[in-house]
């Protein structure tokens, strides 16, 4: 195993093991991609108050998120097409999240099925990520499988009414099914590890949707339907809809506007997300570490504020909750493990963030990450 010691080394290796397409689909935002870079960078303008001769013994990153316990305030984040990344990558990442303690989402859009991630997790609970389809006959089923499954919390997520242009998707053919062209066979010949692992497993397909919806059996039925379904009709009406059918923890993902973190709040859901989805909808967004502190502000004391977008580290991680997020996501950062190393490399990602989290954390002062706060910032760089 090559020596592996922060979040980008894991980057640089899945860059070499994953076929461009599908490294390029995790690995990219709409448009310029303006906000995509903001989302990591704006991490680094905030800057810590390093603490001494404070006793750093008995520390605890353990906390909770929507009333359940969680070994640091970390979550891995829903990503479609998981499973390209890796051979079987829902499943090896919820396995991960598992014995590190943390929640694991699975997306709507994920290659493995809810019922694959279950089976072989032992039905330890996750996560799902809805996405809401014109199809609401599909997503009744949809909610009514997550629910069979044991999932624990729903998340809603609020900002894909529409697709933002992928520039890297449109170059490289992402599609269902793939396009073989010629570069992306030659591309995919030079990734003789990722070709192995796809042709040992069974699960090449969108579980959740193929064979689940009539007339939608393989890849090429699915592309067709997937173009009509996304909803730009979808309201807050809907979303009590879903919250009435789902009847449990919902979280809502997609806010970036304090007016819109108000009408979260009024729609009874547990918590919301701070997002901008990893800067792949609206580029020109402030990015997510940004809208954080306004949104906390705004609606902190009436809901649970979490954050995702650009974290790459442990100290991303502790800055984000000094601002106020009572938890966060990783969606990038286990993807970069997963096409690395498979589970163990989705394993080495959150052991990566928690040593940070951990040790940042003591040199702040602070040895219990529920008494974070801003006063472990600089004043002047938040």
């Amino acid at each position: 195993m090559p020596v592996i010691t922060n979040i980008e080394d894991l980057r640089v290796l899945a860059q070499k093991r994953v076929p461009r397409m599908f490294y390029d689909y995790a690995d990219s935002g709409s448009w310029t991609e303006g906000t995509y870079r903001a989302n990591e960078s704006d991490f680094d303008k905030i800057l810590l108050r390093q603490r001494v001769a404070v006793n750093m013994e008995n520390r605890t990153t353990r906390t909770q998120m929507i009333g359940q316990d969680v070994a640091m305030p970390v979550a891995i984040a829903p990503t479609g097409l998981t499973g390209m990344q890796h051979a079987d990558g829902e499943i090896l990442a919820a396995r991960a999240a598992k014995k590190a303690g943390i929640p694991f989402t699975l997306s709507t859009m994920s290659i493995c099925s809810i019922e694959d991630v279950a089976k072989e997790t032992g039905n330890h609970p996750f996560w799902f990520q809805l996405y809401v389809m014109r199809d609401r006959d599909f997503i009744e089923r949809l909610i009514d499988r997550a629910k069979a499954a044991g999932c624990s919390a729903l998340v809603l997520t609020l900002d894909l009414q529409i697709i933002g242009q992928r520039h890297k998707d449109i170059r490289n053919g992402l599609s269902a099914p793939p396009k073989l062209t010629i570069p992306n066979i030659i591309n995919m010949m030079t990734k003789p590890r990722w070709c192995m692992g796809m042709l040992g497993t069974k699960r090449r397909e969108f579980g959740n949707i193929v064979g689940h919806v009539k007339g939608v059996e393989n890849m090429g039925s699915l592309s067709e339907w997937t173009a009509k379904q996304f909803d730009p009709a979808l309201s807050w009406n809907d979303v009590e809809w879903i919250k009435r059918r789902w009847g449990g923890k919902l979280i809502l993902k997609g806010i970036q506007d304090a007016e819109d973190a108000q009408f979260a709040v009024d729609s009874g859901a547990d918590a919301l997300i701070v997002s901008n989805h990893g800067g792949r909808q609206l580029d020109g967004a402030p990015s997510s570490i940004s809208a954080l502190p306004g949104i906390v502000d705004a609606v902190g004391q009436k809901i649970e504020v979490h954050m995702d977008g650009g974290i790459r580290s442990g100290q991303d991680v502790l800055k984000a909750v000094a601002l106020g997020a009572r938890g966060t996501y990783i969606g990038r950062a286990f993807l970069y493990g997963l096409g690395a190393m498979g589970e163990a490399g989705v394993t080495k990602a959150l052991e990566i963030i928690h040593k940070e989290l951990d040790l940042t954390m003591a040199f702040c002062g602070r040895t219990d990450i529920k008494t974070v706060d801003k006063a472990i910032l600089l004043p002047g760089t938040f």
